[in-house]
């Protein structure tokens, strides 16, 4: 009788333990794994032909920050409480690795898109798209700066590191900040997409009714068959705003959609999910279309130029469709 009530109280304790939440530490891996691999699949999906620009290099270095967030994260785990140089490491410091991780990651957003936009505007205007030596170097200075000058405001801010002490990692739970500039940046662009959407939306009707995919010379175009005295010109804004619509939606449609959700739903992701490589090259897309819109009169075509967009191809051909097989090359390629 005394057997079996042993065996009884240690089944019940293993059911106790089998209905216990998954372990933080074991949930906080596993979201970072997930984000990292996403990452990998987004650099691999990528054109490589493109060049180099500030957000390239800055896609690079968070997807680097991540897989050593997720490094140190597995080291905790394992080891649980260990000694290095004197000081004493434990589970808690993977709450508190990850809360500065999302402080860090949370402040990012306007600087990145800053000097991304910045970025854009100069290449604009250069006479080569190749990127020179120094400018990489520079591009690698610029991000090991933003990086170090971020973490050195999250260490520093007042407001930041009482936050950190007040917060106290639980069993079963690790408090995240949500970043509010993630959210704002989100809104104002899908609000900017939804007005430059009704005021040219008839023109973005027509566009998607005549579009085609054609293929030219080994490579897939898109085909808009508008005669060649329809008067559309590149250095017209007018006629600029649908291309850059249509070809934008083309290949983001659904994370616009995602976006759409997440703010309608009001769901909080936490800052060190939320920053990840595909919201940046979003963001890139975004940023090159801007540039381009405003600066309609400064496009121009040279054999020489490649695309500065990893995912989305601004160039569209704009060539009667009877002709399309007589030409080596379309009589015009415009930036769309």
């Amino acid at each position: 009788m005394t057997a079996l009530s042993s065996e009884n109280c240690s089944f019940q304790h293993l059911l106790h333990q089998s209905k216990q939440p998954l372990d933080v530490n074991c949930l906080l891996f596993l979201i970072i794994l997930g984000k990292i691999l996403l990452n990998i699949l987004i650099l691999g999906m990528k054109r490589k032909d493109t060049y180099w620009s500030f957000m390239e290099y800055f896609c690079f270095s968070l997807a680097f920050v991540d897989l050593l967030l997720l490094v140190n994260i597995s080291i905790l785990s394992y080891f649980r409480d260990f000694v290095v140089l004197g000081i004493r490491f434990t589970k808690y410091h993977i709450c508190l690795l990850t809360q500065i991780i999302s402080f860090t990651y949370g402040v990012l957003h306007y600087p990145v898109c800053l000097l991304a936009c910045i970025d854009h505007y100069l290449n604009l205007s250069r006479a080569t798209k190749h990127s020179s030596k120094w400018q990489k170097f520079f591009y690698f200075l610029t991000v090991i700066l933003i990086w170090t000058s971020v973490f050195a405001y999250v260490l520093g801010e007042p407001a930041i590191s009482q936050s950190l002490k007040t917060h106290r990692a639980s069993m079963y739970q690790c408090p995240a900040y949500v970043s509010t500039q993630s959210y704002w940046l989100s809104l104002s662009m899908l609000m900017i997409l939804l007005v430059a959407f009704l005021i040219s939306w008839p023109e973005v009707v027509a566009l998607v009714q005549a579009i085609r995919i054609a293929s030219y010379m080994n490579k897939t175009i898109l085909y808009f068959p508008f005669p060649s005295h329809s008067g559309y010109t590149v250095r017209s804004k007018e006629a600029l705003l649908p291309r850059l619509i249509v070809c934008f939606l083309g290949t983001w449609f659904p994370f616009v959609a995602l976006q759409v959700l997440t703010l309608s739903l009001g769901v909080q992701i936490p800052a060190y999910v939320e920053m990840n490589v595909p919201w940046l090259y979003f963001v890139n897309s975004f940023l090159i279309a801007a540039v381009y819109w405003f600066n309609s009169q400064k496009l121009y075509i040279r054999d020489s130029t490649l695309p500065v967009d990893p995912f989305v191809n601004w160039k569209c051909c704009f060539v009667p469709m009877h002709r399309l097989k007589q030409v080596e090359r379309p009589v015009s390629i415009i930036i769309c």
